[in-house]
């Protein structure tokens, strides 16, 4: 497999691959290989890991190829439909939880809503770390959201997944009041997806991906209006943003009213996510 893949990636992106489908075929978990001889593989899991080398050298995202991808510890269902979730978006979850104990909004009246779920990452991780909260999460793609239900099921975290066009500003009012706003909205333009990597543009949704160069904070217009008519006084919105467009959303934000808005880096030290208060 390392030969026949050196080629398609770096060392160390190779090394991380190769422990993800070991764990994928054989069930021993990465720190165990470290420490234990890989088994044989049966017949069975060599041609599984033919199979999975072949999709791998199209240059094919391994959590595609392997179904699965791992967040905030924990194992989630992807394929085509969904965003492969990832490191930075763990990050706003992980404050958005820090706020909430820090407000001591541990309680059943915490409301949160998630909008553009995909695979339903965020709404289950946050039902999961805020149990007494009740979350719901809106996508425009069926097939997203019958993944996110499959995860919060598998997961065994109670999220009211339901199916919605965002943009619809009409529909609005069909939802209702929120504590919490979480979004990790598209937000690429559309004259960047040269620049994106091959796995990134040819396999993962565009819908989720992309804006208009025209229009780059679409998303953060709607979400801006949408967070004025439905966070709760005193509630939060958090974005998730291109790092290119930070201040531009601070400024549209301000602009909107909102308070106290913070904007944050992420571990890489690139501006990628926004808190706004009511």
């Amino acid at each position: 497999m390392t030969k026949e893949l050196k080629n398609v990636y770096d060392s160390d992106e190779l090394k991380n691959i190769i422990e993800l489908v070991i764990e994928h075929i054989t069930n021993m978990p990465r720190a165990e290989q470290v420490k234990n001889k890989v088994p044989y593989l049966t017949c069975t899991q060599l041609e599984d890991l033919d199979a999975i080398t072949e999709r791998l050298k199209k240059n094919e995202p391994v959590q595609y190829v392997l179904g699965e991808a791992w967040f905030a510890g924990m194992k989630f269902k992807v394929n085509k439909n969904v965003l492969i979730p990832r490191p930075e978006t763990e990050e706003l979850v992980d404050w958005i939880v820090k706020e909430s104990v820090q407000r001591s909004m541990l309680n059943a009246q915490c409301s949160i809503m998630d909008i553009g779920t995909g695979s339903g990452c965020i709404p289950i991780v946050l039902k999961k770390k805020l149990p007494e909260a009740t979350v719901s999460a809106i996508d425009v793609c069926s097939e997203a959201l019958f993944t996110a239900t499959e995860n919060a099921i598998e997961l065994n975290a109670e999220v009211d997944f339901i199916l919605f066009n965002f943009l619809d500003e009409e529909k609005w009012k069909e939802l209702g009041q929120y504590d919490k706003i979480a979004s990790n909205p598209p937000y690429i333009k559309q004259s960047e997806i040269n620049t994106m990597h091959e796995r990134v543009k040819e396999f993962e949704p565009h819908l989720a991906l992309f804006v208009p160069d025209d229009d780059a904070l679409l998303f953060y217009k709607m979400l801006s209006s949408f967070a004025l008519k439905h966070l709760k006084p005193g509630g939060s919105l958090f974005v998730e943003i291109n790092e290119a467009l930070g201040d531009q959303v601070v400024s549209l934000f301000q602009t909107a009213g909102f308070v106290n808005i913070e904007l944050r880096k992420d571990m890489q030290g690139k501006d990628r996510m926004i808190k706004a208060m009511r």
